[in-house]
């Protein structure tokens, strides 16, 4: 076989970069260079491109800690972006070269994300398969809620009396450009119940929004002229993903959410593969917030595993 090539990523490699992202079996918009880099000031780029006579096997999104290679904190999910002619034994030998040459820059661990298989557009785990037998383990788990909207199971009776409840209310939901509406009720909820803030600002948001108009949308629920609920989403391909969820404390008292979440699985998205609702962790997994796991499977979500492991070089 051709010996595989670990480059390291420079700006140069820009046009190559987001090619091989468009054209990659588990590619989407947060692997193109303008969403890594919107935070690089927070995780300084050490990403890498793996080649074979010339041409893209896969890349590697990652940020440098110390003696360690992440993939990538400032993402959901990361590790490989593969091309189509990333075969079985090819990815094995790109864990081989990196075991080869990582430690000799002294990196002698790699903090590793899967992408998750219901964002793959075309079957994409040999990365799973060429972890397996190494010095490697799993440090975190974490469970999303994912409605298959080819078949979606019903809504919970008690999902459906919000939707009647936000109906009866005159509740009315669709796409918009309230971003700071938004914010402000997120903030607000994240404060007060958890004594944190949204891992973007709102500039931020918006600035994403303006680079990816077509992925990163809101969506927001009024009543009476204000906004009481919203969520933003991540389209990618047949998978839209939620990025973040709130209500006002009139929008809980009205069901705002359960008439958006109708809305936007039954309707705007019906066409799509797969809606995940997001994660329902902290600690890495080992917390399971029961709540609001329950209002997610209220909506038909069941479970698919965002996996992130360990190798010691």
């Amino acid at each position: 076989m051709n010996p595989i090539i670990m480059t390291r990523y420079t700006p140069d490699l820009r046009a190559v970069w987001d090619a091989a992202v468009d054209n990659a079996r588990n590619g989407t918009f947060l692997f193109r260079r303008d969403y890594l880099e919107y935070h690089a000031d927070r995780f300084p780029d050490c990403s890498y491109l793996f080649t074979q006579k010339g041409k893209v096997l896969a890349l590697l999104p990652a940020h440098r800690r110390e003696a360690m290679l992440c993939s990538h904190q400032g993402l959901t999910y990361g590790g490989l972006v593969l091309a189509p002619a990333a075969t079985a034994e090819r990815v094995r030998a790109i864990f081989d070269v990196m075991a080869g040459q990582l430690p000799a820059q002294g990196i002698g661990q790699l903090l590793y994300k899967c992408v998750p298989h219901h964002l793959h557009r075309y079957p994409a785990e040999e990365d799973r398969y060429a972890l397996f037998g190494r010095n490697v383990s799993l440090v975190a788990c974490n469970i999303a809620s994912v409605v298959d909207l080819s078949a979606p199971l019903r809504f919970s009776e008690l999902r459906r009396r919000g939707v009647r409840r936000a109906q009866a209310s005159g509740v009315s939901v669709g796409e918009s450009d309230a971003w700071a509406d938004f914010w402000e009720i997120l903030k607000d909820n994240l404060a007060q119940r958890f004594g944190a803030q949204p891992v973007h600002t709102l500039d931020e948001m918006l600035h994403l929004h303006t680079l990816f108009p077509e992925n990163i949308r809101l969506f927001t629920a009024t009543l009476d002229s204000r906004v009481v609920g919203g969520t933003v989403v991540y389209e990618c391909g047949h998978c839209v993903r939620v990025q973040y969820i709130s209500a006002s404390a009139c929008g809980k008292e009205c069901a705002a959410l359960d008439l958006l979440f109708a809305y936007l699985l039954q309707e705007r998205y019906a066409d799509r593969r797969y809606f995940d609702f997001g994660t329902s962790n902290g600690d890495d997994g080992h917390y399971l917030n029961e709540g609001l796991i329950a209002q997610k499977e209220g909506f038909g979500g069941r479970g698919i595993v965002y996996e992130t492991y360990l190798l010691t070089f």
